[in-house]
């Protein structure tokens, strides 16, 4: 699951219109994810858009941008996090029309869902349980 907060208006119309499934391969791709239908329907991804004003710093107002990961716990390695975070931060920036010295805009965080904490269709998902969907469908 992820999660992109940004203030309205802050990403171009083409950003707008492909941010959130792009994102949602990313995911994949550093989760180590197959591609396919299953994968992809469960890698959901929200946008919130803030209205004017929802969103400052102590310095200025130019707009800010928050993407919240959610995973299990062991599902992402320290190479994995650093690689997913890197390649958001440039979707993002992409997707907003800003170059790579505005990097310090987009903030990733990385939140790991523990065991048994989990849960979709009525009962508790377990990451055993996905990563071996994962590795049969390879």
């Amino acid at each position: 699951m992820i999660e992109l907060t940004a203030p309205a208006g802050a990403l171009t119309a083409a950003g707008r219109a492909s941010v959130q499934r792009d994102l949602a391969a990313l995911l994949l791709k550093w989760e180590g994810a197959p591609d396919n239908e299953f994968f992809r329907s469960v890698a959901w991804t929200y946008l919130h858009e803030l209205p004017a004003g929802a969103q400052t710093t102590a310095e200025d107002d130019a707009p800010r941008f928050r993407v919240d990961v959610r995973v299990p716990v062991g599902a992402l390695s320290d190479r994995r996090k650093a690689g997913l975070v890197q390649e958001a931060t440039a979707l993002v920036l992409a997707a907003a029309g800003l170059g790579e010295a505005e990097a310090v805009r987009v903030w990733v965080l990385i939140h790991e869902q523990p065991e048994g904490t989990w849960g979709a269709g009525g009962q508790i998902v377990k990451f055993a349980e996905l990563k071996a969907l994962a590795q049969g469908a390879k």
